[in-house]
């Protein structure tokens, strides 16, 4: 489990990094994540480092790197 986390974050620093800030819904496009449990821990594993950013506009939460 620890791996796939792993391997999660690695995919949404990717899509971000060449992709810049991205809505949920992007990055599941752009990483190909498909259960929100695994996107979301991916979340946790980046934002531990201090690698990610969040805020909110008009209702839909952006993602980006920091």
């Amino acid at each position: 489990m620890i791996e796939l986390i792993g391997t999660n974050a690695g995919l949404v620093w990717h899509a971000l990094n060449e992709k810049g800030k991205l809505s949920l819904k992007e990055l599941k496009k752009a990483t190909k994540i498909k259960s929100d449990k695994d996107l979301y821990a991916s979340f946790g594993w980046l934002s531990k480092e201090g690698k990610l950013g969040f805020e909110e506009n008009e209702g839909e939460i952006l993602v980006f790197l920091l």
